[in-house]
């Protein structure tokens, strides 16, 4: 499984996750089955409210699930339609959300249970 966490730097499993999606500078996907890291520069992260493009510098990383601190339910909305399932992530490391992640313990978000507003994580 290949999981995408938003995180503030490029330091692999020891980087912090970011809070926004969108704008995060870097995405670290994680491939669970070969334990190994992708980190890409998130060309996009500087961008006007609603104009977030995050997915076009994950085109082609074939990622299974997004685990962030917060989402709204369109995008919530878009990753689903795609096949990609949205985790709520936990404070910590890469480390720390994976572990998590792969013991079941981190909360889907829905459309139901996304942000509606901004400051909702």
């Amino acid at each position: 499984m290949k999981i995408c966490i938003p995180t503030e730097t490029n330091e692999g499993k020891n980087a912090v996750v970011f809070e926004h999606f969108g704008s995060a500078p870097y995405f670290t996907i994680v491939d669970t089955e070969k334990d190994s890291v992708d980190i890409i520069d998130n060309a996009n992260q500087h961008h006007a409210h609603g104009m977030c493009q995050p997915m076009n510098a994950l085109t082609g990383k074939s990622i299974d699930a997004v685990v962030t601190a917060g989402m709204g339910g369109r995008a919530v909305q878009k990753l689903n339609e795609g096949g990609i399932k949205v985790y709520r992530a936990i404070q910590g490391t890469v480390t720390d959300i994976v572990s998590q992640f792969t013991k079941g313990g981190l909360e889907e978000i829905t459309i139901d249970n996304a942000c509606s507003q901004h400051g909702c994580h």
